[in-house]
């Protein structure tokens, strides 16, 4: 994995670029989901920074909101708490509405010594069809999981991000999806499932296999449910962008809330 101060910058205009981004990146309209084999989960095993909060959003959740039990994330079973590695110090959760609902919430924690602070919350969407346990390419829900976070990028110059940023033009929605879709992909984080960690989000390389997808992003919203992807607002994605230390070891916990606390 590459650090924090690393910056990668590729511009891509060819159709082969457009080609590949319309088979590994969610979120556009009539095609193929995208998801993953459990290659990139979070390994079970610290610097504690603030998390900043530049961000502008009015859909936002108050900021510092503190757990009921401060020592866990709340409505996460033990299951999957087990699975957020020991040296995490951030933690995204995916609050699914159901399991057949495309309507969730993200919400940011941050961890203080032994506990777990609520940094910000906003309303998000995730695949049309909702969650799944058992994902495969084109089944149009979101994989249930823990999974780090290591590398975004975007068509958008970077905007102060702590992860390894890579900016390109084979990031872009294609211009013929609907223009809702156009900025999707202006702004994304990469999901480490079924992808290789320390490589530009649409990288195609699948190490479980096509069959079990992949590119699936935390990106921009455009108003609906995605193809496995999960979306928030742009001043979102900038707060997320700039708040996520690859030092802090960020991992994103998601799935419907049924899942979250089984």
């Amino acid at each position: 994995m590459r650090c924090g101060g690393t910056r990668r910058t590729a511009v891509t205009t060819t159709v082969l670029a457009a080609l590949l981004i319309l088979l590994g990146a969610c979120g556009g309209p009539g095609r193929a989901d995208t998801g993953g084999a459990q290659s990139g989960e979070a390994d079970t095993r610290a610097a504690d920074k603030p998390a900043d909060q530049s961000a502008d959003d009015p859909a936002a959740e108050p900021s510092r909101i503190p757990a009921a039990d401060p020592s866990r994330i709340p409505d996460i079973g033990p299951r999957l708490q087990r699975r957020i590695p020991a040296d995490s110090r951030q933690v995204v959760v995916v609050y699914g509405d159901g399991k057949d609902s495309a309507d969730a919430t993200v919400v940011l924690y941050t961890r203080r010594g032994s506990g777990w602070d609520r940094v910000r919350g906003w309303p998000a969407h995730n695949g049309k069809k909702g969650w799944t346990t058992d994902h495969h390419e084109g089944d149009k829900r979101s994989p249930v999981g823990v999974f780090t976070l290591s590398d975004a990028g975007g068509v958008l110059p970077d905007p102060g991000s702590g992860l390894p940023y890579t900016r390109s033009e084979g990031i872009a929605a294609p211009r013929w999806w609907p223009k809702s879709y156009w900025h999707d992909f202006d702004y994304v984080i990469a999901i480490d499932y079924n992808r290789v960690r320390g490589t530009a989000p649409n990288d195609q390389t699948r190490p479980g296999g096509y069959e079990k997808g992949g590119g699936i992003w935390l990106h921009m919203d455009h108003g609906s449910g995605t193809s496995a992807c999960v979306s928030v607002s742009r001043p979102a994605m900038r707060h997320l962008l700039r708040t996520l230390d690859p030092d802090r070891h960020p991992v994103v916990v998601m799935g419907d809330r049924a899942d979250l606390k089984g």
